[in-house]
């Protein structure tokens, strides 16, 4: 009976309309074989040749299926469908096709972001065997539960000594020239993962567990006379105990209990291991293996537990929410930091999920998911999956085939996560949603996720809820619109204090000689103070490195990047100079190129400098940097995280990583450092941003019953800004630069298309900018702004030039607007000399 989903009748040729993973603009035509056609749907993976000839092997979704042949091109049979289920949904297909529209980038591209590379198999993958099924070979009838053909034994045989081989070294092993069937069977298996060449090999994390033997399981009567003929070894007797009160043999469900057993770490910790050694060998326990779920390190063995009851003023919200949601599909709740917003989106979320609906949490770092995920873990279990780049390939596989089949309803998430495979999304939660984190730079698509979830909501029909002690202006000016709804909870948690936040005037910083050059005297003291009553301190500096960069103090040549107009930044621990931009790394010169002395100066500081200072001022305290450079391994953020929960630091030294919602019992005070450079960068938001910046990172200090205590350092402490941060009087920051918005006409009341253009050439960079701007301002005039150079004008070998084109809400039409700017991209390249150049576009840049 043909596939329902397709509704064709397959006694003519079918044909499928395919989203290629490329940045092209349009879907491509394949023919789909008389075998495939029970199995193809949209939304289906299938494996096709594309490129001149044989071309790549790559994966491609399936978006139409009819029976009218190309004509352009003679169509190319599709090789190989992929899913016996679509792996993609109706609502995901039309979610792709407006970030390609409203971001004005290829659906191509779309597809290629959305879809975890464990789901794209092409000819430039790697295969490794699941580690899983090494641990299933452990079981005597393993080979009963799979079905190989010939060929899959051989490959099979060859990964076992080879581990890892790639697509074109499996094609020559097996001499197939598409051997797709194969490694699709064995994925379906899941007896080999696929990876990018790019990415790790999947190491998954091993656990050793004991359990009572089958024995001693199917009759738990036994465990009595096991029990007597052990009294006389106290020691063995003491692990059988133990054993019996955690695995509980007088339940019902006992041989479930042992089936899921007891880390053998466990009994490392408490008991003898020859003791347990020996009840292994004479078959009255048994130690076996499993793949732990990444989920598991956030608590694998929890205990659930209800959420906590509301306060008064967090109930309060709650029922606003709810009231708020009768009627409109958007809330925002601006609460304080530290007045429990978690409390109250578990309890939407418990209400959500009993309705049978799906949960999306967004979250715009990934520091946030360690403390987040613990505590929805203890509350809603295995429902809960994890969602960002740390994890890999194939562990975002799981999550998106758990959404599938029903196992996880809740996804806590960064911004990727919002191409998940929902099919039946209830809320979606965006906290912190001011955060620029949400906005994806490159490679395109340049979506901002807090914006396309709203979006996402509205195809499903569900409800949003944005909270933020610090709501960016643009959604706060959606609720005095009336676009959204607005719920204020500006009561802390348990009743505890604001922050006493204080301004310190660096310019007599160095009025003790025993003072680093960094550091006031009022903030070494108050750090002193802090330790002293065991309590944690946060040290706030917004650069990482060493010092931003080195200069010879005889003549003072500076050290640059020869791939980017930036200097190197200096990093102690390995001696060396760093590009932030291209990732370029040389080692400091033993003398000046320059006028040949051997004299270097550092010059400014960065978080590595401050935890070098800090550590020289108190050498006794225990200090933590956490910043991009301590936190790339998959586990950096995790074990700084519970280092801090567990007073093992007494001082946290941090980038804008420590601002974002981490919730710190012990610490009382937060110093600030180089704020003055943020507050006059040059952009229309920067005093919006040193708001939300400075209020934030206070939001550390006082979470509970101590008292916080913020110092800023600055030289100007009579700058406007500061007073209403200190005030926390958001609602006058809004009103002054909401009027300032309003006259030179910047968002919320237009909307920005940044035109990106580079070349390696600077003069036909130049030129084309400038033609380009020229052309546009034609039609659209003084809403063409530019062609400028950006602040750094040179990344990776490549000038740069950018245009701002600024389009007012009311009474423009934005899509014609988008259409004329393709329009005008395109007769750029249809000049020759100008083919080289890359031109590139941001809708709504941050």
């Amino acid at each position: 009976m043909p596939n329902s989903t397709t509704l064709f009748d397959f006694s003519s040729t079918l044909f499928a309309d395919l989203i290629i993973p490329r940045p092209f603009p349009n879907t491509f035509t394949y023919r789909v074989a008389d075998d495939q056609t029970q199995n193809i749907a949209i939304g289906s993976r299938v494996a096709v040749s594309f490129g001149k000839g044989a071309g790549q092997i790559i994966t491609a979704l399936v978006v139409k299926l009819h029976q009218n042949p190309p004509l352009a091109y003679e169509a190319k049979m599709i090789f190989e469908v992929l899913d016996e289920t679509p792996s993609v949904n109706e609502i995901q297909i039309k979610f792709f096709k407006w970030i390609s529209e409203y971001y004005m980038c290829f659906i191509g591209e779309v597809l290629q972001a959305a879809l975890p590379s464990g789901l794209k198999i092409n000819s430039e993958i790697k295969i490794q065997i699941n580690p899983q099924f090494f641990v299933l070979q452990n079981d005597p009838n393993w080979q009963d539960k799979f079905d190989f053909t010939y060929n899959e034994t051989l490959l099979l045989t060859e990964l076992s000594t080879k581990d890892i081989l790639s697509y074109s070294e499996i094609s020559q092993f097996l001499q197939t020239k598409n051997p797709f069937k194969i490694i699709n069977s064995l994925v379906k298996k899941e007896v080999i993962l696929t990876f990018d060449e790019v990415k790790e090999k999947y190491k998954p994390k091993i656990v050793k567990k004991i359990r009572f033997t089958f024995k001693y399981c199917k009759d738990p009567e036994s465990l009595k006379y096991l029990i007597k003929e052990t009294e006389k070894q106290p020691k063995r007797l003491e692990i059988i105990l133990e054993c019996m009160q955690i695995l509980k043999p007088q339940l019902i469900d006992y041989q479930n209990f042992n089936s899921i057993g007891i880390l053998k770490s466990y009994f490392n910790e408490k008991f003898s291991s020859s003791s347990l050694q020996a009840l292994i060998s004479i078959g009255v326990l048994e130690e076996f293996t499993i793949i732990q779920s990444r989920l598991e390190e956030f608590g694998s063995n929890l205990h659930l537990s209800v959420a906590h009851s509301l306060t008064e003023h967090q109930q309060k919200a709650y029922n606003e929410i709810i009231l708020h949601f009768e009627k409109s599909d958007s809330v925002l709740l601006h609460g304080v930091t530290g007045s429990g917003k978690t409390e109250v989106y578990i309890k939407l979320i418990t209400n959500v999920l009993a309705q049978g609906n799906q949960v999306l949490f967004l979250l715009p770092e990934i520091a946030l998911t360690t403390q987040i995920v613990f505590r929805l873990k203890k509350i809603f279990g295995n429902n809960l999956g994890v969602y960002h780049s740390k994890y890999s390939d194939n562990e975002r596989v799981e999550v998106w085939k758990g959404i599938k089949n029903g196992t996880i309803n809740i996804v806590v998430g960064v911004r990727s996560s919002i191409f998940l495979p929902f099919d039946n999304l209830g809320l979606i939660i965006i906290d912190e949603e001011h955060e620029s984190s949400y906005k994806q730079y490159d490679p395109a698509p340049r979506y901002n996720a807090r914006d396309a979830a709203l979006m996402l909501a509205r195809l499903h029909h569900a409800k949003t809820l944005l909270g933020s002690a610090t709501p960016s202006l643009e959604s706060y000016y959606n609720c005095k619109e009336n676009k959204w709804q607005l719920v204020e909870l500006f009561q802390r948690f348990s009743d505890a204090k604001m922050p006493d936040i204080q301004l310190v005037e660096i310019k007599n910083k160095k009025s003790n000689p025993e003072v680093n050059n960094d550091f006031s005297e009022t903030l070494v003291n108050e750090i002193k103070n802090a330790i002293h009553k065991k309590e944690q301190v946060i040290l706030f500096q917004n650069r990482r490195g060493y010092s931003p960069y080195i200069c010879c103090e005889s003549c003072g040549f500076v050290p640059d990047c020869k791939s980017c107009a930036v200097s190197l930044t200096f990093h102690l621990q390995k001696g060396d100079l760093k590009c932030h931009y291209c990732g370029h790394t040389e080692r400091v010169p033993q003398r000046c190129p320059q006028c040949g002395s051997s004299k270097f100066i550092t010059v400014g500081f960065g978080t590595q400098k401050i935890e070098e200072d800090i550590q020289l001022i108190l050498p006794k305290a225990r200090v933590q940097r956490m910043d991009l450079d301590t936190t790339r391994s998959k586990y950096g953020y995790q074990k700084i995280i519970h280092a801090v929960e567990n007073e093992e630091v007494d001082i946290l030294v941090g980038t804008q990583m420590v601002t974002k919602g981490l919730d710190f019992e012990k610490v009382s005070l937060v110093g600030v450092f180089d704020i003055d450079r943020m507050l006059h960068f040059p952009d229309f938001r920067s005093h919006e941003r040193v708001f939300q910046l400075l209020t934030q990172v206070a939001g550390r200090a006082g979470r509970k019953l101590t008292n916080g205590l913020v110092l800023i350092q600055t030289s100007q402490i009579n700058h406007p800004i500061f007073l209403k941060i200190i005030e926390n009087n958001y609602k006058e920051l809004y009103s002054e630069e909401i009027y300032e918005r309003e006259k030179f006409i910047y968002p919320p009341f237009s909307r920005i298309i940044k035109i990106i253009i580079k070349d390696k050439n600077k003069s036909l960079a130049d030129d084309v900018a400038l033609t380009l701007s020229n052309n546009l301002k034609k039609h659209l005039g003084k809403r063409v702004l530019g062609p400028e150079s950006p602040l750094i004008d040179k990344i990776r070998d490549f000038f740069i030039n950018d245009i701002h084109i600024k389009i007012e809400k009311k009474g423009m039409d934005i899509v014609k607007c988008k259409a004329l700017i393709f329009k005008e991209i395109e007769s750029i390249y249809h000049e020759k000399k100008y083919r080289t150049c890359l031109v590139q576009l941001d809708v709504d840049p941050i």
